[in-house]
């Protein structure tokens, strides 16, 4: 895919990140909401803000895109 990109604009961009996030890494509030699920899914934005946290990868995307952002996989 050849789509241009101009990354002095970068903080204007709808892309946000999509990775996954062990849940024992998370405060206890949380924890104890996710019951016994391992790994849940972040989207954030390029700045790192963490916008949510969904159960699985398909539904991250989803979201993201029902609000008009482009996400994209972090390793």
């Amino acid at each position: 895919m050849n789509t241009p990109f101009d990354f002095k604009d970068a903080d204007q961009s709808n892309l946000v990140y999509v990775r996954p996030v062990d849940v024992a890494e998370l405060p206890d509030e949380v924890r104890d909401e996710v019951g016994d699920t391992k790994t849940i899914y972040a989207v954030h934005r390029a700045d790192g803000e963490r916008l949510a946290l969904v159960k699985d990868r398909k539904l991250a995307f989803m979201l993201a895109r029902q609000n008009d952002f482009a996400p994209v996989t972090v390793h």
